[in-house]
């Protein structure tokens, strides 16, 4: 058998060594900087010292650190965005994914209300570095680490770079994100601070949670040269919920279909009701040193180490109305609405009744439908680390650098999941382990609400519903999954200073990189599932590790039907000690054994999935020219970067259970032209021109030929694609600046992207018979589309077992070309000036930008499901597909700053805009409804913070993320058409005090 297991001498080190260190030295200098200044660090390849960077500056309030953020985006040759650290800490953001928000030509996506992914011009397809280092993730993907992961206050400034020179490393369709750390030798005075939070969620039952960081640096010069060091500190605690309630309404009740229910019109019955209760608490210790030794001008050494410490434990649980679709034809809704499909690829949809109000009554055999409680634990321990080795030097014209780096990311998803069935005590049962439970549901006023009908035929009691004896286990999911990502790199970068002898060109850079990349995955694994009442062990059985699940439910809106009353496995003690969950459950399933007569075996302990491993390689060389130029009112660069690359690609096949090592090797090479130029075409106006070509690596699981099931009938099993090659991108710029007034700028700007082979899902769902519903459970083949699933629960779509097609997705380069566009306009302006004449009115200043982008192009479609085809054919549309578009864009985004200050006062409040967009995430299950993604409609939010000055040395101050509690809506098919998904987030207030030594 082959072995592809981790080397346990290497993951069975300590996790929390680390963490103990630096906790314990972080006694005497908790902080984040309340200084920022600006780094020499180049982005991505620079050379040693980046002439157009500023000198160091130590900034003291918001002001000045838009002013010097504003300046070196002036004086740039390429078009950047800067945001310094002192704007970082001033800002309602507890993460980087918040801070970037704030750039022109980028928008965020949220978990929980925490802000996660980012997307530059349109798209996620980004790079994440940190002082020029290519940094790895936790994931499959190649943006790099998570922005959760890196808290605001260990960075001293933010850099995007929207137009890449020949020096930047390949990689990026939007921008390349760096985050720049202080650096030892620029420091004018020493830094010794500390800060002390506590943030509160409103939606949170765990009360308050702490936050803490400190940052110490300084540098001494002595008779062998200069030394400096700095070390900051990070360790924070956060507890984030959402709830997110989901109604499945895909299916049609016609009106000559000869229901019971049928209407003298056609109707979108009720499918499927779920509560998702999302809870993520996370505990996050981060720690960034540098040292730098400088023997003289001409030399200096340096060296970099980041560390982090993530667990990301999820205590959520899901309430579900199962089966209420084999009663789709008997259920009559009291009251409907007209749901507007409208129109896809220029075809229209028509519109429909959909059940709005109603009761669902218990099957008239008892059997549905069914009401389960479900425990979800998965959880994310990640450590990641990164070490910059390295020197600059110059001799005469000529300077250089030369450096080693390492990034890796070391990741564990624990996950102890489980389902159990409510066994109604008033209803009928049989041989299956569920049985009928009546519910009601009010769809009105953009909310999805729904309840158990307690009152209605057949209604349980609260007792009942808590009472251990009425529950039996249904499902359990193990998991101990492990990821090793990691990027071994050596670069030289060389300038020759050409200013003195030229007139036009200024200096001449070139380099040369190689960097070794991998990517691992294990899958390790355990799931049962019980389906007869006889083997299904009652709670009774084992209830001591049984308790009541949250009853918030209406925190956030006030509604008033929701499941309030219910029991779970308990998911701390899942999290904290799955093994003793996993000894109480088989000790139930022994002594249910023993009293049914059945033969259950017990639990067995995850094992590793040869059908899902896989180990990538990629090895890349990148060699690179570049020109730097200055005459009259031009500057600019303009260069070649050439690269390619060997990537070798390892998993299994499995051949009638038998599991054979496959390696899949391919290469390729490719020639990036880059150009920027800026012309002073007056005394504060500048023009901006960038073009270049980029490439975009395929993800690795979507290069991987290994593939994952599920143990449920709905999500799509992702299978991976070894053929996919780079998506290629030709981008140009232009952009005008008028720096009207000292720290101001109103700027336009326009960007256009061509891409070709862009990554696009290949979805393909099974067939479900129009009448029953049922799927083909004759494996292996799927005939009518889709991919058999052997360990999927059958559910509604057959009789009771296991083996289902299922939908199946895959990666694939896109035919055609596509394109991306669009107009960024941003203003900058504050009263400063007028201190004489306005007094105490000139604290105040606003930033603003306005971000409009397009997409089109392509030759993929998504198409329907068969359910949907149905209702839609319903209104004589047939052959319906939508063109594939980029996920999470917005059309229109704009956010707005407005702030305060003087006289030690700091406020800022800070509202944020985006237009409705594609999306993926709609929880409870990763299958697109009715074959599309679906629509996140438009939503804005309000940040806030206010900080005072209680002397030189103390600041204190209160932050708060979405005062208002802005929720989320999503619409399947079309925007505004059927709501389907709601997210309620919570409401973020964070304070505390900043003391500097």
């Amino acid at each position: 058998m082959p072995t592809h297991r981790q080397d346990e001498s290497n993951s069975a080190r300590p996790r929390h060594f680390w963490r103990a260190a630096l906790l314990a030295s972080a006694a005497f200098s908790f902080a984040s900087p309340t200084i920022a200044q600006e780094s020499t660090e180049a982005p991505a390849e620079a050379a040693a010292d980046d002439t157009n960077r500023l000198d160091t500056i130590v900034v003291t309030g918001i002001r000045q650190s838009l002013a010097t953020a504003l300046e070196e985006k002036r004086t740039a040759d390429s078009l950047i965005e800067v945001i310094n650290a002192e704007d970082i800490g001033k800002l309602p953001d507890q993460n980087l994914a918040e801070v970037l928000e704030n750039v022109t030509g980028v928008q965020i996506t949220r978990t929980a209300g925490v802000g996660t992914g980012v997307q530059i011009r349109g798209t996620n397809a980004n790079r994440t570095e940190i002082n020029g280092v290519s940094t790895v993730g936790s994931g499959s993907g190649r943006s790099g680490i998570s922005f959760e992961d890196v808290p605001a206050a260990m960075i001293a400034a933010v850099e995007v770079t929207k137009s890449s020179e020949a020096k930047t490393i390949e990689g990026s369709v939007g921008g390349t994100i760096n985050l720049r750390t202080i650096r030892p030798l620029d420091l004018n005075d020493r830094v010794a601070s500390i800060r002390i939070q506590g943030e509160d969620s409103s939606l949170t039952t765990d009360g308050i949670t702490p936050r803490v960081s400190g940052t110490y640096g300084d540098n001494w010069s002595t008779s062998v040269g200069d030394f400096g060091a700095v070390v900051s500190l990070s360790y924070a605690e956060q507890d984030a919920t959402a709830f997110r309630p989901r109604v499945d309404r895909d299916n049609l009740v016609a009106s000559d279909g000869g229901t019971a229910n049928a209407q003298a019109f056609d109707f979108l019955p009720i499918q499927f009701l779920i509560q998702d209760y999302d809870n993520y608490e996370s505990q996050t210790t981060n720690f960034a040193g540098a040292f730098e030794y400088a023997p003289n001008d001409n030399l200096k050494f340096y060296f970099d180490s980041i560390l982090n410490d993530q667990e990301r434990r999820q205590e959520s649980s899901r309430i579900q109305a199962s089966g209420i679709s084999d009663l789709a034809g008997v259920s009559v809704p009291s009251e409907f609405e007209t749901v507007d499909f409208g129109s896809l690829n220029g075809q229209n949809l028509g519109s429909v009744e959909a059940a709005l109000k109603g009761v669902i009554p218990i099957q008239s055999d008892g059997s549905d439908g069914n009401l389960r409680f479900s425990g979800d634990t998965g959880s994310r321990l990640t450590e990641s680390q990164i070490f910059r080795l390295g020197t600059d030097w110059n001799r005469g014209n000529l300077s250089g650098r030369v450096e080693i780096a390492t990034s890796n990311s070391d990741t564990t998803s624990p996950d102890f999941s489980t389902t159990l069935n409510f066994i109604n005590p008033n209803a009928p049962t049989n041989s299956s382990n569920e049985n009928g439970t009546p519910f009601e549901y009010d769809l009105t006023g953009g909310a999805l609400t729904w309840r158990i009908a307690q009152d209605a035929a057949g209604g349980p009691t609260t007792a009942q519903l808590l009472d251990p004896a009425n529950i039996v286990l249904r499902d359990v999911n193990i998991s101990q999954n492990k990821a090793e990502n990691s990027e071994d790199a050596f670069r030289a970068d060389f300038s020759y200073d050409m200013s003195e002898n030229n007139i036009f060109i200024t200096s001449v850079d070139a380099g040369y990189r190689y960097n070794q990349t991998t990517s691992l995955r294990d899958e390790i694994t355990a799931s049962v599932g019980l389906r007869t009442l006889a083997e299904s062990p009652t709670g009774d059985l084992f209830a001591d590790i049984l308790v009541p699940g949250p009853d918030n439910f209406n925190a956030a809106d006030g509604r008033e039907f929701f499941v309030g009353d219910f029991l779970q496995v308990d998911p701390e003690l899942a999290g904290s000690d799955p093994q003793a969950v996993l000894d109480a459950l088989n000790a139930a399933i022994a002594a249910n054994n023993a009293i049914t007569g059945a033969t259950r075996a017990p639990i067995s302990s995850p094992t590793s999935s040869q059908s899902a491993f896989f180990d990538i390689e990629e090895k890349t060389h990148s060699i690179y020219g570049q020109v730097n130029f200055e005459h009259g009112i031009f500057r600019g660069n303009a260069g070649l970067r050439y690269l390619e690359t060997e990537v070798i690609s390892k998993g299994n096949a499995i051949l009638d259970g038998v599991a054979t090592p496959t390696t899949t090797k391919g290469d390729y090479q490719f020639v990036l032209p880059r150009v920027n130029m800026a012309a002073n075409v007056a005394e504060n106006f500048i023009i901006r021109a960038g073009y270049g070509k980029d490439i975009r690596r395929p993800d690795f699981d979507d290069l991987s030929t290994s593939y994952t099931f599920s143990t449920s009938p709905n999500p799509a099993v992702n299978l991976g694609n070894p053929n996919l090659v780079p998506e290629e991108v030709e981008s140009f710029d232009i952009a005008a600046e008028w720096y009207f007034a000292p720290s101001a700028v109103l700027s336009v700007g326009y960007f256009h992207k061509t891409r070709t082979g862009l990554f696009v899902d290949q979805n393909e769902s099974p067939y479900e018979d129009p009448v029953t519903g049922f799927r083909d459970i004759i494996g292996p083949d799927c005939e009518q589309g889709g991919i058999f699933n052997p360990i999927a629960d059958i559910n509604v779509f057959g009789p009771v077992g296991r083996g289902v097609c299922v939908p199946s997705s895959q990666k694939i380069n896109g035919a055609g070309e596509n394109t991306l566009s669009g107009i960024e306009l941003a203003f900058q302006y504050d009263l400063s000036s007028f201190e004489d004449t306005i007094g105490w009115a000139s604290g105040f200043g606003v930033l603003a930008n306005f971000t409009h982008q397009e997409f089109s192009g392509g030759e993929e479609v998504w198409e329907p499901t068969s359910r949907a085809e149905t209702v839609f054919a319903s209104n004589g549309a047939t052959n319906v597909e939508l063109s594939v578009s980029e996920i999470d864009l917005s059309e229109n985004a704009y956010n707005a700053t407005l702030y305060y200050e003087k006289y030690g006062l700091s406020a800022r409040a800070r509202y944020t805009w985006r237009d409705a967009y594609r999306s993926e995430d709609f929880g409870s299950t990763s299958s697109y409804p009715w074959g599309f993604p679906v629509i996140q409609e438009a939503r804005g939010q309000l940040n806030a913070s206010i900080n005072y000055d209680v002397t030189e040395k103390l600041n204190i101050g209160i932050e708060a993320v979405n005062l208002t509690e802005s929720e989320v809506s999503q619409s399947c098919v079309n925007e505004g058409a059927l709501l389907c998904y709601q997210g309620l987030t919570d409401r973020r207030i964070t304070f505390g005090a900043n003391y500097n030594f």
